[in-house]
């Protein structure tokens, strides 16, 4: 097995773990998501078909070209899990979405009138659940940082002969 396709398998079944663990916390432990947790999801749902398509698809010399695309969504995914966890900390300002339900769409009193009563958004600066001072976002920029490090370096590992 090649360097790059154990990559492959590993930052796939990553995302799976990922996705698992996300829609477990959501549907089996009450954790609602905010709408910067649904963009981390993204990139590991994005993730998973590159990887089974370059592993089942691709000859093995391309297999790097696909552990470099890895790289790029891990890497896409820690940028998005960083703003959040800023936002949790209070470093910077969330997306409007995050705050509360926005009322500029309405065109009629009837719309402004469902838009505030509609249940309220989960607010993205809110941490639901923390392990050692560490947010789900938090533990998700650390998986995310370290998928994208592996993933770029055997993008760049020098060839074997």
């Amino acid at each position: 097995m090649t360097d790059a396709r154990a990559i492959l398998i590993l930052g796939t079944a990553a995302s799976v773990a990922a996705l698992l663990a996300a829609l477990a916390a959501q549907y089996l432990g009450g954790l609602a998501p905010c709408p910067l947790c649904l963009w981390q999801r993204w990139p590991y749902a994005i993730a998973i078909p590159v990887g089974l398509v370059a592993l089942l698809a691709l000859p093995a010399h391309r297999l790097r070209l696909a552990t470099g695309a890895l790289g790029l969504l891990f890497l896409i995914g820690g940028g998005i899990a960083f703003f959040h966890v800023g936002v949790e900390a209070g470093w910077w300002q969330g997306l409007g979405e995050c705050s509360g339900a926005s009322t500029l769409g309405a065109s009629s009193i009837e719309d402004l009138k469902k838009a505030l009563m509609e249940t309220a958004p989960v607010r993205c600066d809110a941490v639901p659940w923390s392990l050692f001072g560490i947010s789900i976002a938090g533990y998700n920029l650390i998986a995310s940082a370290v998928l994208a490090a592996v993933a770029f370096a055997a993008t760049l590992a020098p060839r074997k002969a």
